[in-house]
Protein backbone atom coordinates (compact mmCIF):
# COMPACT_ATOMS: atom_id res chain seq x y z
CA UNK A 1 0.00 0.00 0.00
CA UNK A 2 1.28 3.48 -0.86
CA UNK A 3 0.02 7.04 -0.47
CA UNK A 4 0.89 7.52 -4.17
CA UNK A 5 -2.78 6.94 -4.94
CA UNK A 6 -3.71 10.13 -3.09
CA UNK A 7 -0.87 12.05 -4.74
CA UNK A 8 -1.93 10.80 -8.15
CA UNK A 9 -5.48 11.99 -7.62
CA UNK A 10 -4.38 15.43 -6.44
CA UNK A 11 -2.14 15.75 -9.50
CA UNK A 12 -5.13 15.32 -11.80
CA UNK A 13 -5.59 18.65 -13.65
CA UNK A 14 -7.97 20.92 -11.76
CA UNK A 15 -8.36 18.68 -8.72
CA UNK A 16 -6.02 20.38 -6.23
CA UNK A 17 -7.67 23.76 -6.80
CA UNK A 18 -11.24 22.67 -6.08
CA UNK A 19 -10.29 20.19 -3.35
CA UNK A 20 -8.20 22.64 -1.30
CA UNK A 21 -10.68 25.52 -1.62
CA UNK A 22 -13.50 23.21 -0.56
CA UNK A 23 -11.36 22.06 2.37
CA UNK A 24 -10.96 25.66 3.57
CA UNK A 25 -14.70 26.21 3.33
CA UNK A 26 -15.35 22.97 5.22
CA UNK A 27 -13.37 24.23 8.21
CA UNK A 28 -15.69 27.24 8.31
CA UNK A 29 -18.75 25.00 8.06
CA UNK A 30 -17.41 22.88 10.95
CA UNK A 31 -17.01 26.06 13.02
CA UNK A 32 -20.43 27.56 12.34
CA UNK A 33 -22.68 25.65 14.73
CA UNK A 34 -20.36 25.96 17.74
CA UNK A 35 -19.61 29.55 16.76
CA UNK A 36 -23.34 30.35 17.05
CA UNK A 37 -23.37 28.88 20.56
CA UNK A 38 -20.44 31.06 21.61
CA UNK A 39 -22.04 34.12 20.01
CA UNK A 40 -25.52 33.74 21.50
CA UNK A 41 -24.38 32.67 24.96
CA UNK A 42 -21.71 35.36 25.07
CA UNK A 43 -24.25 38.10 24.35
CA UNK A 44 -27.30 36.76 26.23
CA UNK A 45 -25.85 34.47 28.91
CA UNK A 46 -28.41 31.81 28.00
CA UNK A 47 -27.41 28.32 26.95
CA UNK A 48 -31.08 27.49 26.38
CA UNK A 49 -31.42 30.22 23.77
CA UNK A 50 -28.07 29.24 22.24
CA UNK A 51 -29.37 25.67 21.90
CA UNK A 52 -32.60 26.86 20.27
CA UNK A 53 -30.73 28.97 17.74
CA UNK A 54 -28.33 26.14 16.94
CA UNK A 55 -31.25 23.73 16.59
CA UNK A 56 -32.94 26.11 14.15
CA UNK A 57 -29.70 26.31 12.21
CA UNK A 58 -29.41 22.50 12.01
CA UNK A 59 -33.03 21.93 10.98
CA UNK A 60 -32.86 24.60 8.28
CA UNK A 61 -29.60 23.18 6.92
CA UNK A 62 -31.07 19.66 6.76
CA UNK A 63 -34.31 20.77 5.06
CA UNK A 64 -33.07 23.48 2.69
CA UNK A 65 -29.76 21.85 1.71
CA UNK A 66 -31.35 19.31 -0.69
CA UNK A 67 -33.41 22.08 -2.30
CA UNK A 68 -30.28 24.13 -2.97
CA UNK A 69 -28.68 20.96 -4.34
CA UNK A 70 -31.60 20.59 -6.74
CA UNK A 71 -30.90 24.10 -8.06
CA UNK A 72 -27.22 23.21 -8.41
CA UNK A 73 -28.03 20.09 -10.44
CA UNK A 74 -30.38 22.14 -12.63
CA UNK A 75 -28.35 25.30 -13.22
CA UNK A 76 -24.78 24.28 -12.33
CA UNK A 77 -22.43 24.93 -9.42
CA UNK A 78 -20.88 28.10 -10.83
CA UNK A 79 -24.26 29.82 -11.21
CA UNK A 80 -25.91 28.80 -7.93
CA UNK A 81 -23.02 28.85 -5.47
CA UNK A 82 -22.01 32.58 -5.62
CA UNK A 83 -25.50 33.97 -4.82
CA UNK A 84 -25.90 31.33 -2.11
CA UNK A 85 -22.65 32.45 -0.52
CA UNK A 86 -23.68 36.11 -0.66
CA UNK A 87 -26.98 35.18 0.98
CA UNK A 88 -25.04 33.29 3.67
CA UNK A 89 -22.85 36.31 4.37
CA UNK A 90 -25.96 38.49 4.67
CA UNK A 91 -27.62 35.93 6.99
CA UNK A 92 -24.57 35.82 9.28
CA UNK A 93 -24.47 39.63 9.37
CA UNK A 94 -28.17 39.69 10.26
CA UNK A 95 -27.66 37.16 13.06
CA UNK A 96 -24.78 39.19 14.48
CA UNK A 97 -26.94 42.31 14.36
CA UNK A 98 -30.02 40.86 16.09
CA UNK A 99 -27.91 39.21 18.80
CA UNK A 100 -25.83 42.33 19.45
CA UNK A 101 -28.89 44.58 19.57
CA UNK A 102 -30.64 42.35 22.11
CA UNK A 103 -33.58 41.54 19.85
CA UNK A 104 -36.45 39.24 20.91
CA UNK A 105 -35.62 35.56 21.17
CA UNK A 106 -37.80 34.57 18.21
CA UNK A 107 -35.89 36.97 15.97
CA UNK A 108 -32.56 35.53 17.10
CA UNK A 109 -33.81 32.00 16.38
CA UNK A 110 -34.96 33.19 12.96
CA UNK A 111 -31.45 34.52 12.37
CA UNK A 112 -30.01 31.06 13.08
CA UNK A 113 -32.51 29.54 10.66
CA UNK A 114 -31.35 31.98 7.97
CA UNK A 115 -27.72 30.99 8.48
CA UNK A 116 -28.57 27.28 8.22
CA UNK A 117 -30.75 27.76 5.16
CA UNK A 118 -27.96 29.45 3.22
CA UNK A 119 -24.89 27.46 4.23
CA UNK A 120 -23.47 25.70 1.16
CA UNK A 121 -23.01 21.93 0.96
CA UNK A 122 -19.40 22.08 -0.20
CA UNK A 123 -18.82 18.40 0.55
CA UNK A 124 -21.60 17.33 -1.82
CA UNK A 125 -20.40 19.75 -4.49
CA UNK A 126 -16.84 18.46 -4.21
CA UNK A 127 -18.00 14.81 -4.37
CA UNK A 128 -20.01 15.59 -7.51
CA UNK A 129 -16.86 16.99 -9.14
CA UNK A 130 -14.91 13.85 -8.32
CA UNK A 131 -17.64 11.76 -9.92
CA UNK A 132 -17.57 13.86 -13.10
CA UNK A 133 -13.77 13.82 -13.37
CA UNK A 134 -13.34 10.09 -12.68
CA UNK A 135 -16.06 8.86 -15.01
CA UNK A 136 -15.19 6.09 -17.46
CA UNK A 137 -11.78 4.42 -17.26
CA UNK A 138 -10.93 6.04 -13.92
CA UNK A 139 -14.13 5.06 -12.09
CA UNK A 140 -12.14 2.54 -10.01
CA UNK A 141 -10.43 5.52 -8.35
CA UNK A 142 -13.69 6.83 -6.87
CA UNK A 143 -13.35 5.01 -3.50
CA UNK A 144 -9.93 6.59 -3.02
CA UNK A 145 -11.30 10.00 -3.99
CA UNK A 146 -14.18 9.69 -1.55
CA UNK A 147 -11.74 8.52 1.13
CA UNK A 148 -9.80 11.73 0.51
CA UNK A 149 -13.06 13.65 0.93
CA UNK A 150 -13.69 11.82 4.20
CA UNK A 151 -10.21 12.75 5.45
CA UNK A 152 -10.80 16.39 4.59
CA UNK A 153 -14.13 16.37 6.38
CA UNK A 154 -12.69 14.62 9.42
CA UNK A 155 -9.83 17.09 9.70
CA UNK A 156 -12.25 20.00 9.35
CA UNK A 157 -14.42 18.75 12.21
CA UNK A 158 -11.32 18.10 14.29
CA UNK A 159 -9.75 21.54 13.74
CA UNK A 160 -12.87 23.70 13.36
CA UNK A 161 -14.37 23.29 16.84
CA UNK A 162 -10.95 23.72 18.47
CA UNK A 163 -10.34 26.93 16.51
CA UNK A 164 -13.74 28.47 17.21
CA UNK A 165 -13.53 27.55 20.91
CA UNK A 166 -10.11 29.19 21.20
CA UNK A 167 -11.40 32.35 19.54
CA UNK A 168 -14.60 32.35 21.61
CA UNK A 169 -12.72 31.90 24.87
CA UNK A 170 -10.49 34.89 24.07
CA UNK A 171 -13.23 37.30 25.10
CA UNK A 172 -14.68 37.96 21.64
CA UNK A 173 -17.60 35.51 21.34
CA UNK A 174 -18.78 36.86 17.99
CA UNK A 175 -15.37 36.59 16.34
CA UNK A 176 -15.68 32.84 15.83
CA UNK A 177 -18.87 33.28 13.80
CA UNK A 178 -17.23 35.98 11.69
CA UNK A 179 -14.17 33.82 11.08
CA UNK A 180 -16.35 30.82 10.16
CA UNK A 181 -18.35 32.88 7.66
CA UNK A 182 -15.16 34.29 6.18
CA UNK A 183 -13.78 30.81 5.55
CA UNK A 184 -17.09 29.55 4.12
CA UNK A 185 -17.59 32.49 1.76
CA UNK A 186 -13.98 32.89 0.61
CA UNK A 187 -13.42 29.16 0.23
CA UNK A 188 -16.77 28.75 -1.53
CA UNK A 189 -16.14 31.60 -3.97
CA UNK A 190 -12.69 30.23 -4.78
CA UNK A 191 -14.27 26.82 -5.30
CA UNK A 192 -16.93 28.26 -7.63
CA UNK A 193 -14.21 29.99 -9.63
CA UNK A 194 -12.83 26.57 -10.70
CA UNK A 195 -15.15 26.27 -13.70
CA UNK A 196 -13.24 23.62 -15.65
CA UNK A 197 -13.85 20.87 -13.10
CA UNK A 198 -17.53 21.68 -12.49
CA UNK A 199 -19.98 19.01 -13.72
CA UNK A 200 -22.44 20.17 -16.40
CA UNK A 201 -26.05 20.82 -15.33
CA UNK A 202 -28.95 18.65 -16.47
CA UNK A 203 -29.82 19.52 -20.06
CA UNK A 204 -33.63 19.54 -19.99
CA UNK A 205 -36.85 19.00 -18.06
CA UNK A 206 -37.29 15.45 -19.37
CA UNK A 207 -33.81 14.44 -18.21
CA UNK A 208 -34.34 16.04 -14.80
CA UNK A 209 -37.65 14.22 -14.36
CA UNK A 210 -36.15 10.88 -15.35
CA UNK A 211 -33.09 11.50 -13.19
CA UNK A 212 -35.18 12.48 -10.16
CA UNK A 213 -36.85 9.07 -10.12
CA UNK A 214 -33.49 7.47 -9.40
CA UNK A 215 -33.57 9.08 -5.94
CA UNK A 216 -36.56 6.84 -5.16
CA UNK A 217 -34.77 3.57 -5.90
CA UNK A 218 -34.66 1.05 -3.03
CA UNK A 219 -30.87 0.97 -3.06
CA UNK A 220 -30.63 4.72 -2.43
CA UNK A 221 -33.32 4.52 0.26
CA UNK A 222 -31.16 1.95 2.07
CA UNK A 223 -28.21 4.36 1.98
CA UNK A 224 -30.32 7.20 3.38
CA UNK A 225 -31.44 4.91 6.22
CA UNK A 226 -27.84 3.93 6.96
CA UNK A 227 -26.74 7.56 7.11
CA UNK A 228 -29.70 8.39 9.35
CA UNK A 229 -28.61 5.60 11.70
CA UNK A 230 -25.01 6.76 11.75
CA UNK A 231 -26.24 10.25 12.60
CA UNK A 232 -28.14 8.81 15.56
CA UNK A 233 -24.93 7.07 16.61
CA UNK A 234 -22.97 10.35 16.52
CA UNK A 235 -25.63 12.29 18.41
CA UNK A 236 -25.97 9.65 21.11
CA UNK A 237 -22.21 9.36 21.57
CA UNK A 238 -21.75 13.11 22.07
CA UNK A 239 -24.17 13.14 24.99
CA UNK A 240 -23.16 9.78 26.45
CA UNK A 241 -19.40 10.32 26.50
CA UNK A 242 -19.82 13.64 28.28
CA UNK A 243 -22.18 12.05 30.81
CA UNK A 244 -19.81 9.12 31.39
CA UNK A 245 -16.88 11.47 32.03
CA UNK A 246 -18.91 13.60 34.47
CA UNK A 247 -20.17 10.55 36.35
CA UNK A 248 -16.57 9.38 36.78
CA UNK A 249 -15.50 12.76 38.17
CA UNK A 250 -13.37 13.70 35.16
CA UNK A 251 -15.42 16.02 32.98
CA UNK A 252 -12.24 17.21 31.25
CA UNK A 253 -11.61 13.68 29.93
CA UNK A 254 -14.44 13.96 27.42
CA UNK A 255 -12.40 16.08 24.99
CA UNK A 256 -9.42 13.66 24.81
CA UNK A 257 -11.83 10.74 24.34
CA UNK A 258 -13.49 12.55 21.43
CA UNK A 259 -10.01 13.21 20.00
CA UNK A 260 -9.15 9.50 20.25
CA UNK A 261 -12.28 8.65 18.29
CA UNK A 262 -11.54 11.27 15.64
CA UNK A 263 -7.91 10.20 15.23
CA UNK A 264 -8.75 6.52 14.96
CA UNK A 265 -11.34 7.37 12.33
CA UNK A 266 -8.89 9.47 10.35
CA UNK A 267 -6.34 6.64 10.44
CA UNK A 268 -8.92 4.09 9.30
CA UNK A 269 -10.16 6.35 6.50
CA UNK A 270 -6.63 7.02 5.28
CA UNK A 271 -5.72 3.31 5.28
CA UNK A 272 -8.98 2.35 3.59
CA UNK A 273 -8.37 4.69 0.67
CA UNK A 274 -4.86 3.35 0.03
CA UNK A 275 -6.04 -0.03 -1.18
CA UNK A 276 -8.03 -1.31 -4.13
CA UNK A 277 -10.56 -3.66 -2.60
CA UNK A 278 -11.71 -6.66 -4.64
CA UNK A 279 -14.85 -7.23 -2.56
CA UNK A 280 -17.94 -5.49 -3.97
CA UNK A 281 -18.74 -2.19 -2.16
CA UNK A 282 -22.20 -3.41 -1.10
CA UNK A 283 -20.63 -6.45 0.59
CA UNK A 284 -17.97 -4.26 2.20
CA UNK A 285 -20.70 -2.01 3.59
CA UNK A 286 -22.56 -4.97 5.11
CA UNK A 287 -19.36 -6.30 6.72
CA UNK A 288 -18.20 -2.96 8.11
CA UNK A 289 -21.67 -2.09 9.42
CA UNK A 290 -21.88 -5.46 11.17
CA UNK A 291 -18.43 -4.84 12.62
CA UNK A 292 -19.54 -1.43 13.89
CA UNK A 293 -22.53 -3.03 15.62
CA UNK A 294 -20.30 -5.59 17.30
CA UNK A 295 -17.79 -2.89 18.19
CA UNK A 296 -20.48 -1.03 20.14
CA UNK A 297 -21.01 -3.91 22.55
CA UNK A 298 -17.97 -3.03 24.74
CA UNK A 299 -19.54 0.41 25.28
CA UNK A 300 -22.37 -1.24 27.20
CA UNK A 301 -19.90 -2.80 29.63
CA UNK A 302 -17.33 0.01 29.90
CA UNK A 303 -16.68 0.89 33.55
CA UNK A 304 -13.57 3.05 33.30
CA UNK A 305 -12.31 5.93 31.18
CA UNK A 306 -9.49 3.88 29.56
CA UNK A 307 -11.99 1.14 28.72
CA UNK A 308 -14.32 3.69 27.20
CA UNK A 309 -11.47 5.20 25.19
CA UNK A 310 -10.62 1.79 23.74
CA UNK A 311 -14.25 1.11 22.79
CA UNK A 312 -14.61 4.58 21.26
CA UNK A 313 -11.49 4.08 19.16
CA UNK A 314 -12.83 0.72 17.98
CA UNK A 315 -16.17 2.10 16.84
CA UNK A 316 -14.59 5.25 15.38
CA UNK A 317 -12.55 3.18 12.95
CA UNK A 318 -15.69 1.85 11.26
CA UNK A 319 -17.26 5.23 10.51
CA UNK A 320 -15.09 6.57 7.63
CA UNK A 321 -15.32 3.37 5.53
CA UNK A 322 -19.11 3.42 5.96
CA UNK A 323 -19.31 7.03 4.79
CA UNK A 324 -16.98 6.36 1.86
CA UNK A 325 -18.93 3.28 0.78
CA UNK A 326 -22.21 5.19 1.08
CA UNK A 327 -20.85 7.79 -1.36
CA UNK A 328 -19.56 5.13 -3.74
CA UNK A 329 -22.88 3.27 -3.75
CA UNK A 330 -24.90 6.48 -4.04
CA UNK A 331 -22.85 7.45 -7.09
CA UNK A 332 -23.72 4.06 -8.56
CA UNK A 333 -27.40 4.22 -7.62
CA UNK A 334 -28.59 7.55 -9.03
CA UNK A 335 -28.54 9.40 -12.33
CA UNK A 336 -25.58 11.72 -12.80
CA UNK A 337 -27.98 14.69 -13.13
CA UNK A 338 -29.03 14.39 -9.45
CA UNK A 339 -25.72 13.46 -7.85
CA UNK A 340 -25.47 16.66 -5.82
CA UNK A 341 -28.94 16.04 -4.44
CA UNK A 342 -28.04 12.44 -3.61
CA UNK A 343 -24.90 13.40 -1.68
CA UNK A 344 -26.78 16.20 0.10
CA UNK A 345 -29.62 13.89 1.12
CA UNK A 346 -27.07 11.56 2.74
CA UNK A 347 -25.60 14.51 4.67
CA UNK A 348 -29.06 15.72 5.68
CA UNK A 349 -30.02 12.25 6.92
CA UNK A 350 -26.93 12.15 9.13
CA UNK A 351 -27.65 15.65 10.47
CA UNK A 352 -31.29 14.80 11.18
CA UNK A 353 -30.32 11.61 12.99
CA UNK A 354 -27.75 13.44 15.10
CA UNK A 355 -30.19 16.18 16.08
CA UNK A 356 -32.92 13.73 17.06
CA UNK A 357 -30.56 11.46 18.94
CA UNK A 358 -29.34 14.26 21.20
CA UNK A 359 -32.82 14.55 22.74
CA UNK A 360 -33.49 10.79 22.89
CA UNK A 361 -30.11 9.89 24.37
CA UNK A 362 -30.41 12.74 26.88
CA UNK A 363 -33.59 11.16 28.23
CA UNK A 364 -31.91 7.74 28.27
CA UNK A 365 -28.96 9.13 30.23
CA UNK A 366 -31.28 10.77 32.76
CA UNK A 367 -33.16 7.50 33.23
CA UNK A 368 -30.38 4.89 33.10
CA UNK A 369 -27.08 6.76 33.29
CA UNK A 370 -24.42 7.02 30.59
CA UNK A 371 -24.90 3.39 29.58
CA UNK A 372 -28.47 4.23 28.60
CA UNK A 373 -27.08 6.67 26.04
CA UNK A 374 -24.62 4.07 24.82
CA UNK A 375 -27.54 1.68 24.39
CA UNK A 376 -29.12 4.20 22.00
CA UNK A 377 -25.86 4.35 20.02
CA UNK A 378 -25.60 0.55 19.96
CA UNK A 379 -29.21 0.24 18.79
CA UNK A 380 -28.47 2.68 15.96
CA UNK A 381 -25.50 0.63 14.76
CA UNK A 382 -27.60 -2.54 14.98
CA UNK A 383 -30.26 -0.96 12.76
CA UNK A 384 -27.52 0.21 10.41
CA UNK A 385 -26.12 -3.32 10.17
CA UNK A 386 -29.56 -4.80 9.49
CA UNK A 387 -30.17 -2.24 6.74
CA UNK A 388 -26.77 -2.89 5.17
CA UNK A 389 -27.12 -6.68 5.24
CA UNK A 390 -30.76 -6.69 4.13
CA UNK A 391 -30.02 -4.08 1.48
CA UNK A 392 -27.27 -6.06 -0.27
CA UNK A 393 -29.78 -7.37 -2.78
CA UNK A 394 -31.29 -3.93 -3.42
CA UNK A 395 -27.82 -2.43 -3.82
CA UNK A 396 -26.90 -5.23 -6.19
CA UNK A 397 -29.65 -4.23 -8.62
CA UNK A 398 -28.00 -0.98 -9.63
CA UNK A 399 -28.30 0.48 -13.14
CA UNK A 400 -25.30 0.35 -15.41
CA UNK A 401 -23.20 3.49 -15.82
CA UNK A 402 -24.58 3.89 -19.35
CA UNK A 403 -28.15 3.77 -17.99
CA UNK A 404 -27.33 6.35 -15.32
CA UNK A 405 -25.85 8.72 -17.89
CA UNK A 406 -28.70 8.50 -20.40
Amino acid sequence: MSSATYRTLLHTPGVAAFFLTAAAGRVGIAMTSLGIIWLVHGQTGSYALAGLVTGGFAVAEALVGPQLARLVDRFGQTRVLPPTLLAHAAAVAALLAVVTLGSPNWLIVAGGVGVGATIPQLGALSAARWSALLRGDRSADLPTAFALESLSNGLAYLAGPVLVSAVGASGHPGLGTVLAATLVVSGGLAFAAQRRSAPPPASGAAERHRAGRSLLRPGFAVLVGINLAIGVFFGAMQVSVAAFAVLHGAAGAAAPIYAVSSCSGLLAGWLYGLRRWRVAPRVQLALVAAGAALGCLPLLAADSLPGLGFAIALTGMAVPPILVLSSVLAEAAVHRAVLTQAFTWLNSASAAGSAGAAAVSGRAVDAFGAHGGFAVAAAATAVMAVLAVAGVRALQRQPSREERDE
